[in-house]
């Protein structure tokens, strides 16, 4: 155990582009402060649900593929579901707070009956960009020492 703190690792990337559609696998993605990732449906200012991240670990406790729940970024080495919200995690050269967790949602049902219940609490993690930059695979995944509100003065909750 280094003094930095448990770090983890960028294992895979990927991009929505449109709704509905297929995400695309990425050697690299570009994160935009206050919109999210360059190129993908979910970009949009305010939202705090710019990027979703989820720990390999879990992905292989529900023998899913990395990618394969639609998360932008898989993590290796890092226990994400608990950090608290608010936490900053450093990636490549950009930064991502922590929003909330991801709730299981129909689509995750259609994978295999009865995932849902049993990801509860390890759907991931949702993010907003809090600094731009571009994040490539292998990248290391370094929680911050700053524990940001979630909703500072410009950010007001959606709804």
């Amino acid at each position: 155990e280094s003094i930095m703190g448990p770090m983890g690792q960028v294992i895979f990337l990927q991009a929505c582009p449109k709704s509905k559609e297929p995400p695309l696998p990425s050697a690299s993605l570009r994160l935009i402060e206050g919109l999210g990732i360059e190129g993908d449906f979910h970009a949009r200012p305010k939202s705090s649900r710019q990027v979703l991240l989820m720990a390999e670990e879990n992905c292989d406790a529900f023998g899913l593929a990395p990618g394969e729940v639609r998360e932008n970024i898989t993590t290796r080495g890092l226990d994400l579901q608990n950090l608290p919200e608010g936490t900053v995690l450093e990636i490549g050269a950009a930064a991502l707070v922590l929003t909330k967790d991801c709730e299981p949602c129909v689509f995750i049902e259609r994978l295999r009956p009865g995932l849902r219940a049993q990801m509860e609490r390890r759907r991931g993690m949702l993010a907003r960009v809090v600094r731009s930059g571009e994040i490539r695979l292998g990248d290391e995944v370094r929680p911050a020492e700053t524990i940001l509100e979630v909703w500072g003065p410009h950010q007001d909750p959606p709804g």
